[in-house]
């Protein structure tokens, strides 16, 4: 009888530490990012721009051979702004391989005749030192005090600004010259993804290559 104890309590202890060890397993390769949401405006006119297509790239690292680690898209999504130039998009769940962890997201936003998101913004100011992941996973309009560094400016001073959160500006571009630099800004993704995982950027890559070869 006490053979009999002794070997169901070390079953159960044994059943206890694998089910923990699985959990804690399950629990290292989630890969989990919030719902993102934002406000896309003419940063002339501050009317909220229709139609402008939103992708967020969801990557992780990983280890391979050797100690480098690299850089891999686990997948994208894509959106578009309704007529109060808002976008939404869903929090994003799924599995990773235990020998990666995740990265921050990127985010795209590419209108024709528009500059692109990040890098031909107006607003949010250039330098600011929060992530994206917090700009756009907030309440849209909500003001925050964030740490500034005036880009690109070596030994450049920080400073703390009051920024409004989920709010892009993007400036009308004038000449070819810039409309092409934010075409090619936006269409990174080569022959990684196609027209069947992003049609909506590549439907708007398209309508501009055609106006910039009438021009």
């Amino acid at each position: 009888m006490l053979i009999r104890l002794v070997v169901v309590f070390i079953s159960a202890l044994l059943f206890n530490m694998v089910t923990v060890t699985y959990s804690h397993a399950l629990w290292w390769m989630v890969y989990h990012k919030p719902s993102f949401q934002g406000k896309v405006i003419d940063a002339e006119t501050k009317e909220p721009i229709e139609g402008a297509v939103v992708v967020v790239t969801y990557s992780k690292k990983a280890i391979r051979i050797g100690p480098e680690s690299v850089s891999i898209i686990v997948d994208v999504k894509e959106s578009l702004t309704d007529k109060d130039g808002i976008f939404h998009i869903p929090s994003y769940t799924t599995i990773i391989d235990p020998f990666s962890w995740s990265k921050e997201v990127t985010l795209i936003i590419f209108k024709p005749s528009y500059g692109s998101f990040p890098h031909g913004r107006v607003y949010p100011p250039k330098g600011m030192e929060t992530r994206y992941e917090e700009f756009f996973s907030g309440e849209i309009g909500e003001v925050k005090e964030v740490w500034i560094t005036e880009p690109w400016k070596v030994g450049a001073d920080h400073k703390k600004e009051k920024v409004t959160f989920g709010i892009v500006e993007l400036p009308q571009l004038q000449t070819r010259e810039e409309r092409l630099k934010a075409k090619n800004s936006a269409d990174i993704f080569g022959a990684d993804f196609s027209t069947k995982e992003l049609p909506l950027l590549y439907k708007a890559i398209s309508e501009e290559n055609k106006n910039l070869v009438i021009q």
